[in-house]
């Protein structure tokens, strides 16, 4: 069995990415979180998991859109560490 490491980038409501960022990391508790602009204003929260291989992305990805003010959640790279 190995790890496995999920980068999401996860997309707030305008003006509380800087909230959301916080709650996913006392809530969740991931491996590292960044904010990052993408253009015209727009920025997203790019935030790293690490999970037994046994288990899935989508149980974090549920709890990630579970959290209020987010509007969407996309894995950007999942690999086996």
């Amino acid at each position: 069995m190995g790890n496995v490491a999920v980068l999401f980038r996860v997309y707030a409501q305008e003006g509380k990415e800087e909230t959301v960022r916080k709650e996913i990391v006392d809530k969740l508790k991931p491996k590292g979180s960044q904010l990052e602009d993408v253009a015209f204003g727009i920025k997203t929260i790019k935030v790293l998991f690490m999970h037994d291989d046994s288990t899935g992305s989508s149980e974090i990805e549920e709890q990630l859109r579970k959290i209020s003010g987010v509007k969407e959640v996309e894995i950007v790279e999942e690999s086996l560490v």
